[in-house]
């Protein structure tokens, strides 16, 4: 196990998916945000069965930063209740993760 976290959010455009990535990685809270293209989610919102076209973001970051990067997207994302999920990094490439620890502060 590590330090390392890969959390994953969605955004509505592609404008703010690319806003958040940039702020994120300009604030160091992440290494490294990948912004996969319009994937499509079926949720259900206050009751109502939806689908919408969504922009998946993969962020890289620490343990020690994930509460930074929760409250982030919180500020930044348009959503009333935008997705913030945490999940452990259990091993990888070491100088990769090294990269991410010495990228986020």
């Amino acid at each position: 196990m590590t330090d390392k976290r890969l959390v994953l959010t969605t955004c509505g455009s592609l404008q703010e998916a690319r806003s958040i990535a940039h702020t994120l990685v300009e604030r160091q809270l992440a290494a490294c945000v990948n912004i996969a293209p319009q994937i499509e989610s079926v949720y259900r919102w206050q009751g109502e069965i939806e689908t919408a076209t969504e922009w998946l973001l993969v962020i890289k970051t620490t343990l020690d930063a994930f509460d930074r990067v929760r409250d982030a997207l919180r500020e930044l994302h348009s959503y009333e209740l935008p997705e913030c999920i945490e999940i452990a990094i259990e091993d990888g490439s070491a100088a990769y993760l090294d990269w991410i620890g010495e990228s986020v502060r």
